[in-house]
């Protein structure tokens, strides 16, 4: 199949639905593909296990920001969901930016429609708008910062003490903040679905089976959550955490993915992802396990599907990211 042919074959489905030969190792073909295409594998840390292992590199949503910077590959395949591969088009035009899977979308980032959060917007005109990095490139453009868990402390403090801020689009992380801060930013009211269906009960009952368990949660979980927690940080916050601590058991409360490095960096440790409210036994990201080795193979082979973006709102989007990196490289925030 040619490159033609497989832009036919791009159906509705949001990714290339193409049989590959049983005889083909993946692994060592996607090694290949990228040694020929000067191509990088930018993975999020909730990416099933196979991905992350083959990746370039691995991270938080910062990390991935800052490597989608500096690379100097022509193609970036991003194993993540939609609004990361858009933050690596933003910051580079010029390179091929693919997904696996175009609907690998994010409930945090469709919490915000874009028109809604205009007018919000236009309703306290005197705020700066910082917005978390888990949303759409047009509610990027409408920011003024864009943030991650791992450095909207910082972005919040570079601000003077005084300056209105309205923080989207999650509610939790901005109540976390306002916390932590002593600010009293104005919120939207968006969430991720992964963070928000713990059950505390289930968690509390976790806690008394394994009383020598830390709880280690991500911002983005409810009020009550958190107060379980024994620590709070970022995905990347939480990795360096479970390794630098000396307790032998945790309790993660944020997407099972992370549990795969936890483990491979703790081998000795214990890992049990914290119960959702449902009958589910985890707790995935349905749109972040939408992204497979077999669709990653295809999008490399065939180069699609592609991320493209008209440049007016690129360059809007622009602005708020670029000033999230300039922060967070003054901070010493290094992905």
């Amino acid at each position: 199949m040619n490159i033609a042919q497989a832009k036919a074959a791009l159906n509705d489905k949001g990714f290339l639905d193409v049989d590959i030969n049983p005889s083909v190792d993946l692994f060592d073909a996607i090694e290949q593909l990228k040694k020929e295409k000067n191509a990088i594998i930018l993975a999020h840390y909730y990416q099933e296990p196979d991905i992350q292992d083959i990746a370039d590199y691995i991270g938080d949503s910062l990390g991935l920001a800052q490597q989608a910077a500096k690379t100097q590959a022509d193609i970036i395949v991003f194993a993540g969901v939609h609004f990361m591969a858009e933050t690596a088009k933003i910051l580079n035009p010029a390179k091929k930016v693919l997904l696996p899977d175009l609907k690998a979308g994010c409930s945090l980032a469709d919490s915000a429609p874009t028109e809604a959060f205009k007018a919000f917007k236009a309703q306290h005109p005197n705020h700066v708008v910082i917005s978390y990095i888990n949303c759409t490139a047009e509610i990027k453009a409408l920011s003024d910062i864009i943030c991650t868990s791992g450095n909207a402390e910082k972005i919040i403090e570079s601000l003077p003490p005084d300056t209105p801020i309205l923080f989207a689009p999650d509610k939790n992380l901005g109540a976390y903040l306002n916390k932590k801060t002593g600010r009293n930013m104005l919120l939207w009211n968006g969430a991720c679905q992964v963070h928000e269906i713990f059950s505390v009960e289930k968690i509390s009952r976790l806690k008394m089976r394994h009383p020598e368990a830390k709880v280690l949660a991500h911002p983005e979980c409810e009020e009550p959550v958190l107060a379980l927690a024994d620590y709070i940080g970022s995905t990347t916050q939480l990795l360096k955490y479970s390794h630098t601590d000396t307790a032998q058991a945790y309790i993660v409360a944020t997407e099972t993915g992370i549990l795969h490095q936890m483990q491979k960096d703790n081998p000795g440790k214990t890992f049990i992802p914290a119960p959702p409210n449902n009958n589910c036994a985890c707790n995935d990201c349905p749109y972040m396990k939408l992204n497979t080795v077999e669709k990653l193979y295809n999008t490399l082979l065939y180069e699609l599907p592609e991320i493209e973006m008209e440049e007016s709102l690129r360059l809007a989007a622009k602005k708020p990211l670029d000033r999230m990196l300039e922060i967070s490289k003054a901070a010493g925030l290094i992905g």
